[in-house]
């Protein structure tokens, strides 16, 4: 009798600053052979749209890196990057927003997010124009900024001042000064251009779950600083949606509310900056899986690994291992999720579709050792989860009651 072969989907995202998707999937697959070295793996690497995106889209669509230097959210200028992809049609280019504002290229001692800025997002727009593209996606995530997207309009030409005329400091911590933004220096050629923003839904500008106040804290900002970028970020909505909104919305569709409407918030509120002129938001696995058959790959599988850095009360709200679970779950598949570290809420991804989820650090450490051994810790969590996986197998058949 033929022996049956284990297909196991390995379908994880990256780990911020630490492993892109493609090794971690690597390093979770290598934990797998240790166990089942016949398995038959499927390497499904995920972007949500922050690091990595630009890259994988790249590799997926035929396409190539483009090295552009640009502002970084410091002001300081960095080696970024945006995409170029194959295909007919009109020549699309993807723009990476982490890779040119991203909170990994803020520096620990200058993570405040009242000064960084997006201003770099809005350079890699123009090269991408420059380069011939007429349809731009945009990937949000992994941002170190909260401006609003004011850093990209600016980049892109219009002028942000206060009641006496000047020019906005750089950053979500200026907002509250704006007074009147300037379109007329914008480049012309958005007007023929399709922006696209791939971005969590969830995400929106202003409110009681507005951005400043759901990620302000993971950027640096204190109790005080979060509710002066909120307040900057209700006065932008409103200055945009009278300034910039109205000359763009035969574009954009139906009006748009840019303090609720769903991933406005996206990328510190790049989002909202970018719909004002025209961009449209869409649901970002509606736009970056495309192409990769994932519902059909998960269905094959037996069984699903996916993995994230870390396992919260945020994962349920658009992270990868909750998308992967819920559609695995609809094909009657199990799913294990692996995570560097397990928040609170961590058990709300049980609902979503999530059998079983483990911790890959084996003891406490250093924050600097944890990033550095990643790689190595997912592979031996993987290792340790297939055991115990076979070790229920077989107290199963040894069960005379098991079904």
């Amino acid at each position: 009798m033929t022996r049956h072969t284990h297909r196991i989907a390995i379908a994880p995202s990256g780990f911020k600053e630490s492993l892109s998707a493609a090794r971690v999937a690597e390093a979770i697959a290598t934990g797998v052979r240790r166990v089942i070295p016949d398995a038959e793996l499927d390497l499904i690497p995920l972007v949500d749209g922050g690091e990595g995106t630009a890259e994988a889209l790249a590799l997926a669509g035929g396409g190539r890196l483009v090295p552009v230097t640009a502002t970084g959210p410091v002001g300081d200028p960095v080696a970024s990057h945006f995409a170029l992809l194959g295909g007919s049609g009109p020549l699309t280019a993807v723009v990476e927003m982490a890779a040119v504002a991203g909170l990994a290229l803020v520096p620990p001692d200058r993570r405040h997010p009242g000064a960084t800025t997006t201003y770099g997002v809005g350079e890699l727009i123009r090269a991408a124009l420059d380069a011939g593209a007429r349809r731009i996606l945009v990937g949000c995530g992994d941002s170190g900024t909260s401006d609003g997207g004011a850093g990209a309009l600016q980049a892109l030409g219009a002028r942000l001042t206060d009641r006496h005329g000047r020019e906005l400091r750089p950053g979500g911590g200026s907002l509250h000064e704006l007074e009147h933004i300037d379109p007329s220096g914008l480049d012309p050629r958005l007007a023929d251009a399709e922006l696209l923003v791939a971005c969590n839904p969830y995400n929106v500008l202003c409110g009681k779950r507005g951005v400043a106040r759901v990620f302000g804290p993971q950027k640096g900002a204190t109790p005080a600083e979060v509710e002066l970028l909120s307040a900057g970020l209700e006065r932008l909505a409103a200055v945009l949606a009278r300034d910039l909104l109205p000359a763009f919305a035969p574009r954009a569709g139906a009006p748009i509310d840019l303090r609720t409407a769903p991933g406005t918030g996206a990328s510190g509120g790049l989002g909202a900056g970018l719909a004002s002129v025209g961009a449209r938001l869409l649901p970002r696995y509606d736009v970056l899986l495309n192409g990769l058959d994932l519902d059909a790959r998960l269905a094959r599988a037996d069984f699903v690994i996916t993995a994230e850095g870390a396992l919260d009360h945020q994962t349920v709200r658009g992270k990868i291992p909750a998308e992967v679970a819920r559609r695995a779950q609809a094909a009657g598949v199990p799913v294990l999720v692996l995570a560097g570290t397990i928040g609170p809420g961590a058990q709300d991804v049980r609902a979503v579709g999530v059998d079983a989820y483990s911790a890959i650090l084996p003891a406490p450490m250093t924050l600097v050792e944890a990033i550095g051994r990643s790689g190595e810790f997912l592979a031996d969590a993987t290792e340790r989860a297939m055991r115990i996986m076979a070790l229920g197998t077989r107290l199963t058949r040894l069960d005379p009651l098991a079904a």
